[in-house]
């Protein structure tokens, strides 16, 4: 909305600043966060009220989340909000990939709000949308926003894979691009919803790996920039680095509500749109691997559960103490805050070396 401001910079000099990308992330932060933190207190009060006792807490688990029954669940809707009307004021809504990022992130969101809802309705952990069920409709809104953003990119580069540290390995994937780009959307939707499960823990990982794509791209959306580090041009994909700066607005003022002791977590709401949204951005950016490398938390996390799964349905015997590994850590003995911290620390170096890979060429 406040880029068409720029229109009349001829008439005054001062709206020309509304023109520049860089003016415009940092101020699609702070409206986020500003709109995020407002709509917080009145989200938490109006979703206890409407909710009782809250999100089902798993008997199973370590026995020091049991204290958190009674809190509040799909503060994710707080991010949701406060991101998008960040996006809708800051952005050039003219842009089309604006709007693919924003409806799969709407798109995951709403699964995740359904499923939440039913788990709270059914009073149980594991009374959300059945799996097969929720992964087939996740598919489906991969496959329309991955074929949207393939459209929209320059041939021959549509179905580009680029290798990181590598400036001259592009493999043309062909036909095989659309499911490889649904599995990065799916896999970092559902990787980032495993690891939710302790509070603040996800919120700073996502923060550092939208950043990451942040970076990517503004640099790709400039000829100057992609040229002298040898990455894939995208035009217009500029704009796509001040939705990230919302979102990370946004994350932030609901890490605000969600540090320990959380007043209220983030759910399935969250986490699933969050993760969608860092797969599409990949995805939109060609830098699906370098997702890989800053959310590899994320990856962990997964694989800590698929192996626990699979151990455990081969061999009758568990690897980890409890899965996903943050649980693991806590029963070895772990507090929370000091698994929060450490995620947070290996987020931080994970951002580092995803960033040194557009250096690294």
């Amino acid at each position: 909305m406040f880029f068409y401001l720029s229109q009349f910079s001829d008439r005054l000099s001062l709206l020309n600043v509304f023109k520049y990308q860089t003016f415009r992330m940092g101020a699609a932060l702070l409206t986020a966060f500003f709109i995020t933190l407002w709509l917080g207190p009145r989200l938490i009060r109006w979703l206890k009220n409407k909710e009782g006792e809250g999100q089902p807490i798993r008997a199973c688990g370590p026995q020091t989340h049991l204290s958190k029954k009674g809190t509040p669940t799909m503060g994710g809707l707080m991010i949701l909000f406060g991101a998008t009307l960040a996006a809708l004021m800051w952005t050039n809504l003219v842009n089309i990939y604006v709007w693919i990022l924003l409806a799969t992130f709407w798109g995951f969101g709403f699964i995740g709000a359904i499923d939440d809802y039913l788990k709270l309705t059914h009073h149980d952990s594991y009374g959300g949308v059945p799996g097969k069920v929720r992964l087939a409709i996740e598919f489906v809104m991969a496959a329309v926003a991955c074929l949207a953003m393939i459209h929209l990119a320059n041939a021959p580069m549509q179905t580009t894979l680029t290798i990181p540290f590598f400036k001259n390995i592009l493999i043309d994937l062909s036909y095989f691009y659309i499911p490889f780009a649904m599995f990065v959307m799916v896999g970092a939707a559902n990787s980032v919803n495993l690891t939710d499960g302790l509070d603040g823990l996800v919120s700073f990982p996502v923060i550092m790996c939208v950043f990451v794509f942040m970076v990517i791209s503004y640099i790709c959306g400039r000829t100057d920039y992609s040229e002298y580090l040898q990455i894939i041009y995208i035009p217009d994909a500029g704009e796509i680095a001040i939705l990230c700066a919302a979102i990370i607005g946004g994350t932030l003022a609901f890490l605000w509500y969600n540090a320990h002791p959380a007043q209220v977590f983030m759910g399935d709401t969250g986490s699933l749109a969050l993760g969608g949204f860092l797969g599409a951005l990949s995805v939109a950016t060609k830098h699906e691997i370098v997702l890989a490398i800053a959310g590899a938390i994320f990856v962990v996390e997964a694989l800590s559960v698929m192996i626990q799964v699979g151990s455990f349905k081969l061999r009758g015997k568990r690897v980890f103490l409890m899965a996903p590994i943050h649980h693991h850590f806590e029963k070895l003995g772990w507090s929370e805050t000091t698994v929060v911290t450490r995620f947070w620390i290996v987020s931080i170096l994970l951002a580092l070396m995803a960033l040194a890979t557009l250096k690294l060429r």
